[in-house]
């Protein structure tokens, strides 16, 4: 009798706790889920981390890195050596030379012509050296590089130079500094938007005409 007395003492509250059992475990299912939740987000930030780092590491190895040197030769003759320094190949498309002075190239022409990594590609410049100076100058001379490498058109910076031509006459001809910034890329990864199509159209139509014809303004303004 005793036990059941204390069986219907208690009943309500034997009943109120298996009514609270459902909402317990929802509350606890809620905590878990909130702390998986975080831990995942958290895994996910370092996955990210993790990729985006090791893309970076990926493309610094693989990123074209060019370096320019021009070297008198004579009076009447200098010599510009361009050096692959980054494993990927590229194909040099157009040597550019200006005066300092001048927002636009004196001279520029257009190449064909691959450069592994690691080696060193060199050429005369000829007249073209002093179609950009003129028969008397002593200042400094910029000289560029655009290239393809991977898909993409970059441009190195302008190497700097300083040079004295007297009479015709090539002095001397030193650097000044090397390039301060890396290779920029003209044309996005992904092959779309103005700047490739702008880029390449004139490029392929200024190599077309490379009988003595300018190339275009646009071109031009987007160099600079």
């Amino acid at each position: 009798m005793n036990l059941l007395q204390w069986f219907n003492q208690h009943a309500v509250s034997f009943t109120l706790i298996l009514a609270y059992i459902p909402l317990i475990a929802t509350v606890v299912t809620t905590c878990v889920s909130l702390i998986l939740a975080r831990a995942t987000l958290r895994y996910s930030a370092s996955s990210d981390r993790s990729l985006a780092l090791a893309r970076e590491q990926f493309e610094r190895e693989w990123a074209p890195e060019l370096h320019i040197k021009l070297e008198r030769m004579s009076t009447r003759e200098a010599r510009i050596f361009a050096t692959n320094l980054a494993k990927i190949s590229v194909l040099m498309q157009m040597v550019q030379i200006r005066k300092l002075s001048m927002a636009v190239p004196s001279s520029r022409y257009f190449l064909n012509e691959p450069l592994v990594g690691g080696t060193t590609w060199s050429e005369d410049l000829g007249k073209r050296f002093f179609a950009c100076t003129g028969d008397d100058y002593e200042g400094q001379i910029a000289v560029s590089l655009t290239f393809y490498a991977a898909g993409r058109m970059y441009r190195t910076d302008w190497f700097r130079f300083q040079v004295q031509v007297h009479n015709g006459q090539l002095l001397y001809l030193h650097p000044v500094n090397i390039s301060a910034r890396r290779v920029r890329a003209l044309e996005p990864r992904n092959g779309a938007g103005s700047t490739r199509r702008e880029l390449v159209r004139d490029v392929v139509e200024d190599a077309a005409k490379s009988d003595g014809k300018r190339v275009t303004t646009a071109i031009d303004s987007r160099e600079r």
